[in-house]
């Protein structure tokens, strides 16, 4: 989730241009590129939080 989080495009300086800015910039101009890694970002991030809930839950009992 970090990792993902990293490689997105930075709006300014900051993580994402330390670590991640160089691998991004090769694909900074890939509007496609851009838009699944928001989308792969969106999607781990929901599974990850319904984990995360469902492990709370079910230790709880």
């Amino acid at each position: 989730m970090i990792l993902l989080v990293l490689l997105h495009k930075g709006k300014g300086g900051g993580l994402s241009d330390m670590f991640g800015g160089g691998f991004s910039s090769n694909f900074g101009g890939s509007s496609v590129v851009e838009r699944n890694l928001d989308r792969l970002t969106v999607i781990t991030g929901t599974v990850w939080f319904v984990c995360i809930i469902a492990l709370g839950l079910l230790l709880k009992q």
